[in-house]
């Protein structure tokens, strides 16, 4: 039976039209609890709310996303992350996976691969878009 409580989220990312348009794309299924635009308020934000899973940017102001889900990874603040980003370089998918970040959805992607995205990596399950280098040997 399916729980009547929508997953919660955290969101973070420096830009905000692209945070509002997440935030857009997100809403009708999720709860978005906080939408914020460093990784510091990120860290503030997930100590907080008590998300079920984040959703953060690579680059961003005071913290990068990467190192911002480390932490709350790492604190047990939240077992679950996706990076939004528009990097596919294979080092930072690499360093991603290995702070513990489950999903990796490119900004392109994101209308169609972000809301499969968030049941994969709440389900136990990586996620990486399509356009993500596959070989992560």
């Amino acid at each position: 039976m399916k729980s009547s409580c929508p997953t919660r989220i955290v969101l973070a990312d420096d830009h905000l039209d692209l945070l509002h348009e997440i935030r857009a794309l997100l809403t009708p299924k999720f709860e978005v609890l906080e939408a914020v635009t460093d990784g510091l308020a990120l860290l503030n934000a997930v100590r907080t709310a008590n998300p079920d899973i984040v959703i953060a940017d690579i680059n961003m102001p005071r913290m990068n996303g990467i190192e911002a889900c480390r932490r709350i990874i790492q604190q047990g603040l939240c077992g679950a992350a996706i990076l939004l980003t528009m990097h596919k370089e294979k080092q930072l998918v690499l360093e991603a996976l290995q702070a513990g970040i489950r999903g990796y959805v490119l900004k392109l992607d994101a209308g169609d691969e972000l809301i499969p995205a968030v049941s994969s990596v709440l389900s136990g399950s990586r996620y990486l878009s399509r356009g993500v280098p596959l070989s992560m040997s």
